[in-house]
C-alpha cells in the first residue's frame, strides 16, 4: 500500500517541529525540522521536481511521523539529538568523538611538568587546547621537549629519582629530579614552554637571541649554540602555525564535494595557535553539495547531545560557504556556550586567507580519500573500456620535462599501478647536450634512456605511457618505441585545453602507422579523464621538484645575491635571524617580513626565489 500523502497533509499542524519518516520495514530513513510542519512536508509531495536524492526518498517512505514543539529552537535541538540518535540513512551524519584531549602544565608545582589530559578539569595549574586529536597533543609535545627543556614524567616517577633518567642524557630535560638545575632557572624556561602555548613565540624568540648575543659575547660559544638550536627548532615550529593571531579563539570549517563524496575539515585556533585539523567523512547515500555538508555539519558538531561530548564553542566560527539559517543556530549557541558567538562567512582580509588554507587542505584531504583502492580499481577499469583493452592495465608510466627558459632541464617519470602511486619506482633524469628549451630533443632523450634499461631487463615493460603534451612529444615516443622493438606499448599524449583548464584535455591516440595520430576529448565527469589527470599532475610535481634540485645545485653562488634589493647588511639579518640558507628557503613570507629591513614585497620576492618555477 502506498503512501497517502494528501490523506497526511491534511491532518499536519502549521506549528514548528521535527518530522520522521519511516520505509516499509518501519526503519527511520530521515529526520528533519521545521518552523512550519505542514509547508515543510507539502513540499515533498508538491509536482515541483526534486533532485533523484529527494526523489528516491519520498519514494520509500512508508510513514511519517512528527513531534510539534514550542519553538524553531527546540525543532533543532530535538532534531540533533535525533539524528544522532538514530543515524538515519538520508540525512548527512558525523562520528562523534569521546572527548578532546589538552596539554597541561602543573604550575602549582616547584618543578612544573608537562602532560597529556583528557577529561575533567580537576587539577591546578594551566590547560591549552582542546587539541583535534591526542596524536596533535603528542606531537606538540614532543616538540616542545626538543625546544624547552621541561619534564614529562609522572610525579611518581620524578620523586623517586636517584640520578638523571634518559630524557636528560639525550638532552630533552634538566634533571631537576636530582637537583641539576636551580628552581630559577627551570621556572624560565617553564615560562617560556608557557609563552609559547599562549602563541606568544615570537616573543620567547627574541629572548632566546638577546640570551645567544649575550651568551657569544661572554664567549660561552657551547652555550650560545644550544640556543641557537633552540632558536632554530622554535622557527621551524612557528611556520606550522599558518595563523597566528595575538590571542583568539576561532574554529575554520570548510567542505568539499566530488566524485560522490564529501569531506569537512575543522582547525582549532586557541590563545592564535592553530592547534591542528579534524576530518570527517560523512557518511551519505546522494552527491551533496558542500553547502548541504556544511549545513549539516554546524548543528551535529557544536550543538550537545546525550550521545556526544559536550564541545568547547570558540567566540567565533569562519564558514567557508554562505549558509541559511545560521541565526537561529548562532542565538542556541549563544545560550550554550553562555557568551557572545559569531558563525561569520564571506569574510575578507586575514580571515580570507585562513577559509583558503582550509578549502586547500580539504580539498587535498578528499583527493588522498579518493586513492583508494575502490576508487582506483573503478578508474582502471574505466581506463581500460576507454581504451579497448583486452585486460585492465597494471603498469602505466607518464613522463614530464621542466626547466626554466631552458635552464636546468630535468625530465619526471612517476609509475602506477591498481594500488597508487609506486614511489619508490620514480626517477628524475638530468637532460643534456641538446638545445636549451627543445622539450621534444629531451622526450626522446629521456624514453631512449628509460626503455635500453627496461630491454636490457632491468625493470618492467608497462602497458600504457602518457606523455604530458601533444602531437609532437607523442610522434618522437613512438620514434624511439620502434628503434627498441616495443611496439606493443601504447603511448598516449595528454595535451592541455585551449586556455590550459582542467577537464578540457585532449588525447594523443596513436593511428594505423607512427605518422597518424586519433584524438579524443572525454567528459569531464569520466573516471577514466580523472585517472589520467591524476597522473599527469603527479608527474608535472615530480618534474618540477627534480628542476629546483638541479637548479639550486648549478648555482656556485648564493641564491641571496640574486635577489635585488636584498644587499649585504639584510643578508645577514636574514641569516641571522633564520641561522642558516636552509631555515631561510623553508620560512613563509610573513615569518621572512619579521626581520628587520625586510618588508612585504622583499619578502614575496625571496619567497617567489626559492618557490618558482615552470
Amino acid at each position: 500500500m502506498s503512501f497517502d500523502s494528501q490523506q497526511f497533509l491534511a491532518g499536519v499542524p502549521q506549528q514548528p517541529g521535527v518530522y520522521q519518516m519511516l520505509d516499509a520495514h518501519g526503519e527511520i530513513i530521515y529526520i528533519g525540522k521545521a518552523a512550519d510542519l505542514k509547508k515543510r512536508l507539502s513540499n515533498y509531495f508538491s509536482a515541483k521536481h526534486h533532485d533523484i536524492k529527494t526523489a528516491t526518498l519520498v519514494a520509500r517512505i512508508e510513514r511519517i511521523e512528527t513531534i510539534i514543539t514550542h519553538t524553531e529552537s527546540e525543532a533543532l535541538l530535538l532534531e540533533n539529538n535525533l539524528i544522532k540518535r538514530h543515524k538515519p540513512r538520508y540525512n548527512i551524519l558525523y562520528r562523534d568523538d569521546k572527548s578532546y584531549p589538552y596539554i597541561y602544565v602543573s604550575t602549582q608545582q616547584e618543578f612544573p611538568r608537562l602532560g597529556f589530559h583528557r577529561g575533567a578539569q580537576r587539577l591546578k595549574g594551566h590547560y591549552f587546547g582542546p587539541y583535534p586529536s591526542a596524536g596533535a597533543v603528542r606531537d606538540t609535545l614532543q616538540l616542545l621537549q626538543k625546544i624547552f627543556p621541561v619534564r614529562q614524567c609522572e610525579d611518581s616517577f620524578f620523586k623517586n629519582r636517584s640520578r638523571p633518567c634518559l630524557q636528560y642524557q639525550i638532552k630533552r630535560c634538566t634533571a631537576p629530579c636530582v637537583g641539576l638545575i636551580s628552581q630559577s632557572d627551570y621556572n624560565e624556561d617553564v615560562r617560556h614552554a608557557l609563552l609559547f602555548l599562549q602563541g606568544r613565540s615570537q616573543q620567547v624568540a627574541e629572548e632566546l637571541a638577546q640570551r645567544m648575543d649575550s651568551a657569544a659575547r661572554q664567549l660561552h660559544y657551547e652555550r650560545a649554540a644550544t640556543i641557537r638550536d633552540q632558536i632554530t627548532s622554535l622557527r621551524r615550529v612557528q611556520e606550522k602555525q599558518y595563523i597566528t593571531q595575538a590571542g583568539g579563539d576561532c574554529d575554520i570549517i570548510a567542505a568539499a564535494s566530488e566524485q560522490g563524496m564529501g569531506c569537512v575539515q575543522v582547525f582549532s585556533i586557541r590563545g592564535g595557535r592553530n592547534l591542528g585539523n579534524k576530518t570527517f567523512f560523512p557518511r551519505s547515500e546522494a552527491d551533496n553539495t558542500t553547502h548541504a555538508l556544511l549545513t549539516a555539519f554546524l548543528s551535529q558538531y557544536y550543538l550537545p547531545s546525550p550521545q556526544a561530548v559536550e564541545r568547547d564553542i570558540p567566540a567565533q566560527i569562519f564558514v567557508a560557504e554562505k549558509l541559511d539559517g545560521l541565526e537561529l543556530l548562532t542565538t542556541l549557541l549563544c545560550e550554550h556556550s553562555g557568551r557572545r558567538v559569531q558563525i561569520r562567512t564571506g569574510v575578507r582580509g586575514k580571515q580570507a586567507r585562513w577559509i583558503a588554507m582550509a578549502r586547500q587542505n580539504t580539498q587535498s584531504m578528499l583527493k588522498t580519500r579518493l586513492l583508494s583502492q575502490s576508487t582506483l580499481l573503478r578508474r582502471f577499469s574505466a581506463l581500460q573500456d576507454l581504451l579497448h583493452l583486452d585486460e585492465r592495465p597494471e603498469h602505466i608510466e607518464c613522463f614530464d620535462i621542466s626547466h626554466t627558459q631552458g635552464e636546468a632541464s630535468v625530465a619526471a617519470c612517476v609509475v602506477f599501478n591498481s594500488a597508487g602511486p609506486q614511489y619508490s619506482l620514480y626517477r628524475h633524469f638530468n637532460i643534456s647536450d641538446i638545445t636549451p628549451g627543445d622539450d621534444y630533443a629531451a622526450m626522446e632523450q629521456v624514453l631512449l634512456r628509460r626503455y635500453k634499461k627496461i630491454e636490457q631487463g632491468e625493470g618492467k615493460i608497462p602497458d600504457i605511457i602518457f606523455i604530458d603534451g601533444g602531437k609532437g612529444q607523442v610522434q618522437r615516443a613512438l620514434k624511439v618505441m620502434e628503434e627498441l622493438q616495443l611496439n606493443s606499448v601504447l603511448v598516449i599524449g595528454v595535451a592541455k585545453g585551449a586556455d590550459r583548464r582542467v577537464g578540457q584535455e585532449t588525447l594523443i591516440l596513436p593511428g594505423v602507422d607512427t605518422q597518424s595520430n586519433n584524438e579524443l576529448q572525454l567528459p569531464p565527469d569520466s573516471l577514466a579523464l580523472h585517472l589520467i589527470q591524476q597522473i599527469r599532475d603527479e608527474a608535472h610535481r615530480f618534474a618540477i621538484s627534480g628542476h629546483r634540485k638541479r637548479r639550486q645545485k648549478t648555482r656556485s653562488h648564493s641564491v641571496l645575491e640574486e635577489i635585488h634589493g636584498l644587499g649585504v647588511q639584510r643578508r645577514q639579518r636574514l641569516l641571522r635571524h633564520f641561522g642558516g640558507l636552509q631555515e631561510i628557503a623553508r620560512a613563509g613570507i610573513e615569518d621572512l617580513a619579521q626581520v628587520p629591513g625586510i618588508n612585504t614585497s622583499l619578502a614575496q620576492r625571496i619567497y617567489d626565489t626559492f618557490h618558482n618555477s615552470t
